[in-house]
């Protein structure tokens, strides 16, 4: 049974924060390096970076499967586009059809904001991700590098999908 718990209290984010860890680690070392990993770990991904995007209007869900956390997803309402900030699944559970589910949670929860199209930003070397999009109906948009300091940067294709 995979469901959809919407976060409110810190001890979630708490949560998601260590699931981020092990999560980025694993998925985006290889393809972004460590130090770039830890940095945005702090910078994007830490429970206090995500109770500012909560008071901002995010929203972050935990996606359990019977019963235990294994993911979260956060999206804001961005005029006529709901853009999907984070979708991240434990290795463990890839493959199962959890991510198929979480993207339509997010296209209903879309709908019912009366959106046009869902939007998201993929890393452009993180070939299993895009596939993965492309097969939910994504399609490249174009290409974004956006500065994050410390001589980092984020070399993304903005996707979008539409309603």
């Amino acid at each position: 049974m995979i469901n959809f718990h919407e976060v409110k209290d810190d001890s979630d984010l708490k949560l998601i924060e260590n699931m981020a860890n092990t999560i980025w680690h694993e998925h985006y070392t290889p393809i972004i390096g460590a130090e770039q990993v830890k940095y945005m770990l702090d910078k994007f991904q830490s429970a206090q970076t995500m109770r500012d995007q909560i008071n901002k209007g995010y929203q972050y869900f935990l996606i359990n499967s019977n019963e235990n956390a294994v993911g979260y997803l956060s999206f804001e309402k961005r005029k006529n586009a709901l853009f999907l900030s984070k979708i991240y699944l434990l290795k463990s559970e890839r493959g199962k059809g959890i991510g198929r589910k979480a993207m339509e949670f997010v296209t209903s929860v879309a709908k019912g904001f009366n959106c046009t199209k869902v939007t998201l930003t993929v890393n452009r070397f993180n070939q299993n991700s895009i596939r993965a999009y492309e097969s939910a109906g994504f399609e490249k948009k174009g290409a974004l590098v956006q500065d994050i300091g410390n001589g980092f940067v984020m070399d993304d294709y903005l996707m979008e999908k539409p309603l």
